[in-house]
């Protein structure tokens, strides 16, 4: 196989998924309590050097070019974004790093309840009096229970998560605290779960802001910005790939043609 093709073929499909990324981040631009991913690609070492061939089957000079480049690790990027004030006393924004809301979310196919974790504050009563979220899960209390708000009466919820009702606490909205954000994975809707093993903790300090909710955490020019580039990166292989490919064809066509 012609090693340049090769690299190249391997640098549109790494900055084909980076596209696809940041085109999935720029689409989040104003959905509430966002965290964009960050992809990353790798170099890849040769062939010899990555099956440990040794030198009986090392080619120095194509060696030096690298082995191409491949997907690597993609995170997610935690950092607290700004505040955006609704006046509706059941949003509410957390303002750390690493505090999250604690909700419950069953599975329609199977029935199964898992408790997942969410930062948007979008909250609402659904039709049994429950505190729920944008998306209908309901929000769970410390002792991972669903939240009841009864009647009618004015709700509201302060800095530190107690639902407040007629001057009366009914309810503490359980703040979970996950030291090690890289071991939380996007499930979907807004929502993340543990790697392995559910390790969150009730924050020692929760910090909610009433009244606001967290804006997406993407900037919406430097994700533009990040997918022109990738789109770039990815034309420019797909332009070496012809290159490649017109070259062997004079190799098969012209130069090796027999007199």
């Amino acid at each position: 196989m012609n090693y340049g093709l090769y690299l190249s073929a391997s640098g549109v499909l790494t900055n084909m998924y980076r596209q696809d990324v940041f085109a999935n981040n720029l689409a989040n631009a104003q959905t509430a309590a966002f965290k964009p991913d960050m992809p990353s690609i790798r170099q890849r070492d040769p062939q010899a050097v990555e099956n440990q061939f040794g030198g009986d089957v090392s080619q120095r000079l194509l060696e030096k070019l690298g082995g191409g480049t491949l997907v690597g690790p993609q995170r997610i990027d935690f950092s607290p974004a700004k505040l955006q004030q609704t006046g509706n006393p059941l949003d509410v924004a957390l303002t750390e790093r690493g505090q999250f809301f604690a909700v419950e979310v069953q599975n329609p196919r199977t029935g199964a309840v898992e408790n997942q974790l969410t930062r948007d504050g979008r909250f609402t009563r659904n039709g049994h009096s429950e505190l729920v979220t944008a998306t209908g899960h309901r929000v769970l209390d410390v002792n991972d229970q669903p939240i009841v708000v009864p009647g009618e009466a004015m709700v509201e919820i302060d800095t530190e998560g107690r639902v407040l009702q007629a001057g009366g606490e009914i309810a503490r909205i359980q703040v979970a605290q996950v030291d090690d954000t890289d071991q939380l994975v996007k499930r979907g809707g807004n929502r993340f779960v543990f790697k392995d093993a559910d390790a969150r903790q009730l924050a020692a300090n929760p910090a909610l802001q009433s009244g606001f909710i967290e804006a997406s955490g993407v900037d919406p020019i430097k994700a533009l910005m990040q997918m022109i580039a990738a789109t770039k990166a990815v034309s420019g292989n797909g332009e070496m790939i012809r290159y490649h490919d017109m070259l062997m064809d004079k190799a098969v066509n012209t130069l090796g043609r027999v007199a």
